[in-house]
């Protein structure tokens, strides 16, 4: 049954004459009776007669955003090109954090979806049906990473990435490479284990037991600590900058040489990755430009100017640097084009 004016003053247990001087923005509804009512004809889903003033114009002028931490470079670039994003679009930002708790990550979902005009959401631990599923359609939704769901999503190629950092660590030289992963309910995690394990796959050889860690630069730490007791490989990949930075700590700190003793790799590209001794090898991500287009997409969408949901797939790019050094005994030349800045 189609929702009337009525049906939401009854529901927002005010006149039939304030909800309507409330959609048609007049300056006799106070701030919070304005916010209240079009809150309840939201979530009701009224849509206002063809001579009433439509309930999309009564916008926010808010994205909100829903990340799985706030702390740390990876998040502080992200969250520079969503605000890049929206300050290029005339938006604003409404922030929030579900540290990997999916519960928390839906009870922050419903909680902004009547103050915001569209979502942002990067959920790697929830499944995108749980995260749309608490919206139920009514808010355009733009996912950054996780799998598949309702809304536009846009991914990082994972596996192609760590494929060609395991692929660069062989050809110059390293044939005992450790892998140090992120949280193993990560998607982004598994894909890139998956291509730590193709590569070696095609070179014929066996990869190391797998190191557990969790994202974090004190879990790259432990696990630096861990390979330094349990013998030392050629080369450790981790399966982000941060846990990567860690490792090379672990390994300054007992006075071995990067990349001479051990060689190091990282994902993601962080800014951090080009500024420590020595520079790190990693699978660059475009961040903040990630950042930025997931909102000038969102945006898009509340304005209906764009398609079907889409699906973006961002393709990393081997950045060579200092830290992956060859062992020159065993190198190969690179079979294929690749991006050096080696410092």
């Amino acid at each position: 049954m189609k929702v009337t004016i009525r049906d939401v003053a009854r529901a927002a247990d005010v006149s039939v004459a304030t909800v309507s001087r409330a959609l048609n923005g007049t300056d006799t509804v106070s701030a919070d009776t304005l916010e209240h009512v079009l809150k309840i004809a939201r979530e009701m889903d009224f849509v206002p007669h063809a001579g009433a003033r439509s309930l999309s114009l009564r916008r926010t002028d808010t994205i909100g955003v829903l990340l799985p931490d706030l702390h740390g470079e990876y998040f502080s670039e992200l969250i520079r090109g969503l605000d890049l994003g929206a300050r290029g679009t005339g938006h604003h930002l409404l922030l929030s954090a579900s540290h990997g708790d999916i519960a928390e990550a839906v009870a922050a979902l419903r909680t902004m979806r009547s103050r915001v005009d569209g979502l942002v959401v990067m959920s790697p631990f929830a499944d995108g049906e749980s995260v749309s599923g608490a919206l139920s359609g009514k808010v355009p939704l733009v996912m950054i990473g996780g799998s598949e769901g309702a809304g536009a999503r846009f991914s990082v190629d994972n596996h192609a990435g760590a494929l060609a950092v395991t692929r660069h660590l062989l050809e110059m030289g390293h044939r005992d490479i450790a892998f140090v992963s992120g949280p193993a309910d990560n998607v982004d995690s598994r894909e890139r284990l998956r291509g730590y394990r193709d590569a070696h796959r095609e070179a014929g050889i066996a990869p190391r037991p797998v190191v557990q860690g969790d994202f974090r630069e004190d879990s790259g730490f432990e696990a630096g600590t861990l390979l330094l007791s349990n013998g030392l490989p050629d080369a450790v990949f981790a399966a982000n900058d941060a846990m990567a930075i860690g490792c090379l700590r672990a390994f300054r700190g007992a006075g071995l040489s990067v990349p001479g003793d051990v060689a190091i790799a990282g994902f993601d590209d962080i800014p951090m990755a080009r500024l420590i001794e020595p520079a790190l090898t990693t699978a660059g991500i475009a961040i903040a430009d990630m950042g930025r287009e997931a909102i000038e997409l969102c945006v898009a969408m509340v304005r209906g100017e764009a398609e079907a949901p889409e699906r973006r797939l961002f393709a990393p790019t081997l950045v060579i640097r200092a830290s992956s050094g060859a062992k020159q005994e065993r190198a190969a030349p690179p079979s294929r084009p690749i991006r050096e800045e080696v410092r």
